[in-house]
């Protein structure tokens, strides 16, 4: 697979790292462009190839991601022009661009949405994919294995995807937040930062696996943490009676809102 990254920022690196790794692509079929010296560093590093030019880089291309911000993509199609391969595959990950409008931006039906999230630089990402009519089955796989080699990744309908920016995609900032508290009131309890990080940090990891693991529920995995009498269900009172759930509803809804808006352009 020819493949072109444009925008090889800590995402964009990430993923292509990623796939690397896994063997799902080659170093020599992987062109990468970036306006930055900082991006062509981080592909020097990986050993594929780098070039500045966007209309250059997506020449012979089978897979062109689009890495950018979204405010760049209306002068990114401009700059490509009729450069990028009719039978190309477009990948999009800007948030709130949907296919309809990056198919009006760059004349192309060939395109697969993407929203990926930042755990992808550890081989831990979650990433939600769907397609325009012209993507075939095998061509969504080729593009669905490149995201599942430093992850997982699902076919979702796309007017779900403001609720997957909302959960997946800005999730983790939620997460680094919980373990921020944990973490300080760890410190200030008498851990050492680093103490208190590495506590707060595998307490999480090892919660989250034990979800996806367990056939259970999360109430219920909760539940059976919460001995009567003991000292869990205390902390779970203070979080109950706090709104702690209907909080991170809350936020989840604000960032949903946010993405809506952004698609409105």
């Amino acid at each position: 697979m020819k493949l072109t990254v444009i925008g090889f920022g800590h995402m964009g690196s990430a993923m292509i790292e990623g796939a690397l790794k896994a063997g799902v692509l080659k170093a020599r079929d992987v062109t990468v462009s970036d306006l930055l010296p900082a991006g062509l560093e981080r592909a020097a590093k990986l050993g594929v190839n780098a070039v500045s030019d966007s209309a250059e880089a997506v020449r012979g291309a089978e897979v062109v991601i689009l890495a950018v911000k979204p405010n760049d993509l209306a002068a990114l199609a401009e700059k490509l022009g009729g450069a990028l391969p009719k039978s190309a595959v477009l990948v999009s990950i800007c948030a709130g661009k949907r296919i309809a409008a990056i198919a009006e931006l760059f004349g192309t039906e060939k395109i697969v949405r993407v929203m990926p999230n930042t755990p992808a630089q550890v081989g831990e990402g979650m990433a939600a994919l769907c397609r325009s009519e012209a993507v075939s089955d095998s061509e969504l796989g080729a593009v669905r294995a490149i995201f599942e080699s430093f992850g997982r990744a699902e076919i979702l309908p796309e007017e779900l995807f403001d609720v997957v920016t909302a959960v997946s995609g800005s999730g983790p900032a939620y997460v680094y937040a919980f373990i921020e508290g944990l973490a300080g009131y760890a410190a200030e309890s008498g851990m050492t930062p680093e103490q208190a990080k590495i506590f707060a940090a595998q307490t999480v990891l090892g919660a989250a696996k034990m979800t996806l693991l367990s056939e259970e529920s999360p109430k219920i995995l909760k539940e059976r943490v919460c001995s009567p009498g003991g000292t869990t269900i205390e902390a779970v009172k203070v979080l109950d009676a706090r709104g702690f759930g209907e909080i991170i509803a809350e936020a989840a809804r604000a960032c949903e809102a946010k993405s809506k808006l952004l698609a409105k352009g």
